[in-house]
């Protein structure tokens, strides 16, 4: 019985000792519109955190004192820390917004114009100023298939074939 207890708790302890850092990026092809959706997940504190070490401003998501400074902000470090290349070619993403969903952001982009989604060239830096231990992942979805890969600092490119 105490063996149990032992196996079951000493890694519970360990999970509050060393938290990890991921963040989940969800790459939609939406052939209707023509545009590639973008949904990027992150704990809270952890892009709190980021965004204060890029500005002198003081950041709080949960309340900010001017939402569109926040904007600004979470849309600068995801164009720096996120580049995408649609079919060999370096795209633009537009910033839609955010919203707090818990202990996390969903921040929401999109890259219009996108008749066909062939080939998607990643090149990710998420959080990686931030925690050395971050693992980026990254679920694609076009022509009806879905694809995952989990970038681990400091591997920062990835390449999804359709």
């Amino acid at each position: 019985m105490v063996n149990i207890m032992v196996q079951w708790l000493f890694p519970a302890i360990l999970s509050l000792m060393h938290p990890f850092y991921v963040s989940v990026i969800e790459i939609n092809h939406n052939a209707k519109t023509a545009t590639v959706e973008i949904s990027v997940r992150i704990f809270t504190q952890d892009l709190e955190k980021t965004l204060q070490n890029h500005t002198q401003a003081r950041i709080d998501i949960m309340n900010p004192p001017d939402p569109a400074f926040l904007d600004k902000q979470i849309n600068t470090y995801l164009n720096q820390t996120l580049q995408l290349k649609v079919n060999g070619q370096p795209v633009k993403m537009n910033y839609l917004g955010h919203e707090i969903q818990k202990e996390s952001v969903w921040s929401y982009l999109e890259v219009p114009k996108v008749a066909d989604l062939k080939k998607l060239d990643i090149n990710c830096t998420l959080l990686y100023d931030y925690e050395k231990t971050q693992s980026n992942i990254f679920h694609v979805k076009s022509k009806g298939e879905d694809k995952s890969y989990k970038l681990d600092y400091p591997e920062t490119k990835t390449v999804f074939s359709f």
